[in-house]
């Protein structure tokens, strides 16, 4: 019998604001300097619309981060008809730039640490999982993460979207089954391709659910081939061939 009860998965929010802006900013392929406020907003409280969706916590400071974003934006389109008063106080569009350049030195900073810690990890874990250098075993951001998500809800189609209003139940045991299956046929599939075919909000989140269960019971791995590249999901080897159900209660491969 399936388990309808919902199973709740709880994601650490390592990054900040700042993290989000930057990601948004890299992935228009931008420079900080060179930021269009009217877009970056936009796209920011998009995310944090699916954030909320994924019932992620959000803490004040993604909310305080929100507001400056909207105070800056709102400043940018009204005329401005008096000349500009050096009493007139700080910009916070200037500061915000700063914010950014210095927090992207310190991101980059522990981005070379974290290089060198993974070149010679091999010396400390002896057994870690050997991949390709396709398969390069990288961070996963949680915004790479939510960017998958995002894509998924954008291409559903707007017919559909009425369709929520809808009761209908999305076990995640059902979704876990499928993404097994999925595997079961293949080395890897996409994070983006494990939401081909649904057509609700609520099967796209409980499939998301689904995978970050299966990673944390160990019966997945995830993998990204390069920086903000697309991320790909394995069978752990350890437990491929244990069912999903007996990992889920604590029972260990044999």
């Amino acid at each position: 019998m399936i388990n309808t009860a919902p199973i709740n998965v709880h994601i650490n929010v390592f990054e900040g604001p700042m993290d989000l802006l930057l990601h948004l900013i890299k992935k228009d392929n931008l420079d900080v300097t060179d930021v269009n406020v009217s877009e970056i907003t936009k796209q920011y409280l998009e995310y944090l619309n699916v954030m909320k969706e994924l019932n992620l916590e959000i803490a004040g400071e993604f909310l305080v981060m929100a507001s400056t974003l909207m105070q800056i934006k709102a400043k940018s389109l009204l005329p401005s008809q008096v000349p500009t008063s050096e009493n007139e106080g700080p910009d916070p569009a200037k500061e915000l730039i700063a914010k950014l350049l210095e927090y992207q030195k310190y991101k980059e900073a522990g981005k070379f640490l974290e290089e060198k810690l993974e070149e010679n990890k091999d010396n400390f874990y002896k057994s870690a999982p050997i991949f390709d250098n396709g398969e390069k075993v990288l961070n996963l951001q949680l915004f790479d993460l939510l960017s998958a998500v995002k894509r998924a809800f954008d291409r559903l189609d707007e017919r559909k979207r009425v369709e929520l209003l809808k009761v209908e139940e999305f076990p995640i045991e059902v979704k876990m089954e499928k993404v097994v299956d999925m595997l079961s046929r293949r080395q890897w599939v996409l994070l983006d391709d494990i939401f081909v075919g649904e057509t609700k909000k609520r099967g796209i989140i409980t499939c998301f659910m689904a995978v970050l269960e299966l990673i944390k019971i160990k019966k997945l791995l995830a993998r990204q081939d390069e920086q903000d590249g697309q991320i790909r999901i394995y069978l752990n080897p350890d437990n491929k061939d244990t069912d999903f159900r007996q990992l889920m209660h604590g029972e260990a491969a044999g």
